[in-house]
């Protein structure tokens, strides 16, 4: 029987390196996929024959569609698991007061790179593994998407990744039941402070030991997703050693309630493809 494969975006650091070694453990060939080029081809060759690495820019879709042929193919025409990992914190600031300008003295565009890599990439992610897993020969697969507790909570000083943290949250809980049907599950993570690369390293140093969330903790919460087939759709908050499940805010009324539990049949009459029309 072939060994299960995963992709780990951002596999080259932080979790998405515990994330890699971890899989590893388990029995899975891995690719790493990072813009770190030395150190993702120096974690290749050392952790072995299951490993391998592939330089991806997860915002551009070229690049994340070749990572996907290739890993599929160098698994055995399988792939069975995405790590949609990577992040960046914002690039620019939304609160700049002296503003680049173009020519005519307007503003040149806000710097949007931690929108493409934390909310586009996961999108793209997804469409891309769901059209290899339904390739496997048993179809379906698992994702498991990092957001942050910056998804559920603002983060004044990183508006930009915040809200395509929350958006990652939204993602998760939309399409994880749907993709059910197909024996997909698409789960996210929230985690509080875990010491990783994106941390400013001024901030590692005076932040309190005692509010650091542990790797073991994020690991926990991967092998959770990994070990259950029907688990989708769901978010979890990790904080020091605990995994808090957090559900949607509650309906305020109960017409609320009724569109968000019940209306679905017409939301799908209304999405639903009109019949193609005969050729004359």
């Amino acid at each position: 029987m072939s060994q299960p494969v995963g992709i780990v975006t951002g596999g080259a650091s932080g979790i998405g390196l515990a994330v890699t070694k971890h899989l590893l453990t388990r029995g899975y060939k891995v690719v790493i996929a990072d813009v770190n080029d030395s150190e993702g081809e120096r974690l290749a060759s050392s952790l072995g024959s299951n490993a391998i690495f592939q330089h991806t820019d997860v915002s551009s879709f070229e690049q994340q569609s070749a990572l996907f042929d290739r890993a599929f193919k160098w698994g055995g025409n399988r792939l069975d698991f995405l790590a949609a990992n990577a992040g960046v914190d914002d690039r620019q600031s939304l609160y700049e007061t002296e503003e680049k300008v173009d020519e005519k003295g307007l503003p040149l565009e806000l710097n949007l790179k931690t929108v493409k890599v934390c909310l586009d990439a996961a999108f793209q992610g997804i469409w891309l593994f769901k059209w290899y897993a339904r390739r496997n020969k048993v179809p379906g697969g698992k994702v498991v998407i990092t957001a942050s507790a910056a998804g559920l909570y603002p983060m004044t000083t990183n508006p930009q990744y915040a809200a395509a943290k929350h958006g990652l949250v939204g993602l998760t809980r939309s399409c994880g039941p749907v993709f059910l049907k197909e024996n997909i599950t698409v789960n996210c993570i929230c985690p509080a402070f875990v010491v990783t690369g994106l941390c400013p390293p001024n901030i590692r140093d005076i932040f309190p030991k005692e509010h650091i969330t542990p790797m073991e903790t994020v690991i926990k919460a991967f092998d959770t997703f990994l070990d259950d087939d029907k688990m989708t759709g769901q978010t979890v908050e990790l904080s020091l050693d605990e995994l808090h499940f957090r559900k949607q805010v509650d309906y305020p009324n109960e017409s609320q309630r009724w569109i968000g539990t019940q209306s679905a049949a017409l939301w799908d009459q209304a999405y639903e493809k009109p019949p193609a029309r005969p050729q004359s």
